[in-house]
């Protein structure tokens, strides 16, 4: 099974990134499964967001079911609202973390965002909790779509200059939470995204392998089941 993978494109328009999107998805080999592990999307606001380029990428997204091609999504720390009504007009289907692969060598993939094992960012862990709870999502999925646009943009920016004060440690992943889950999962490689430090880390009985953001180059991860590869290329 041919299998690509890919996170933190940050998505807000009909830009270089999107363009980028849009030539991986046309280079896909029929068959193949897609995962887009999170942060697809800069920011998500509601299924109810009626800006044409989503439309548009829904289209996209959806024309893979013709290839056999068969699109799951993984909720980041962006775009965790994004609903089932959308996704089933993307043809996607969403997975949840942590979301466990049987490579055809036997080998256990354990596929998560990323977010969640930066359990050194406490004050991250405290938002990210109480934005998963559906009080929380129903609260804010309840206001006008324009009031929604507007919360996340103060949220974004809040966010940016939070994260400007912090040390660099305290954002990437603890190496307690990645052995623990590896211990849960069994699993010979850990995938993620979210810290945008893309590298493939060998670990001793385990691989943890990040995705990269996209900015001017675009990072995935390629895999035929018996092998990967991180790539990167220009946008």
């Amino acid at each position: 099974m041919h299998r690509v993978f890919i996170s933190d494109l940050h998505l807000d328009s009909q830009d270089e990134r999107y363009s980028a999107l849009l030539t991986l998805l046309d280079e896909l080999p029929s068959g193949c499964e897609l995962y887009l592990l999170g942060d697809i999307f800069e920011a998500w606001v509601g299924d109810d967001d009626d800006a044409p380029w989503l439309a548009a990428l829904a289209q996209h997204l959806l024309a893979l079911r013709q290839r056999d091609i068969h699109a799951f999504f993984m909720h980041g720390n962006r775009d965790f609202l994004l609903g089932e009504h959308w996704a089933k007009a993307a043809g996607l289907t969403i997975i949840k973390a942590p979301y466990l692969i049987e490579q055809d060598t036997g080998e256990n993939w354990v596929l998560c965002h990323g977010d969640e094992l930066c359990t050194d960012d406490e004050a991250y862990q405290a938002f990210r909790k109480l934005s998963r709870s559906d009080e929380w999502q129903q609260a804010l999925l309840a206001k006008p779509l324009a009031e929604r646009k507007a919360i996340a943009l103060h949220l974004r920016q809040q966010s940016q200059q939070s994260n400007s004060n912090k040390a660099d440690n305290i954002m990437d992943v603890n190496a307690a939470a990645v052995e623990s889950l590896h211990l849960e999962a069994n699993a010979q490689v850990i995938l993620h995204g979210h810290t945008h430090r893309p590298k493939i880390h060998e670990l001793g009985e385990f691989q943890r392998v990040v995705l990269g953001d996209w900015t001017d180059h675009f990072h995935y991860v390629v895999s035929d089941g018996s092998r990967l590869e991180l790539l990167k290329r220009a946008i």
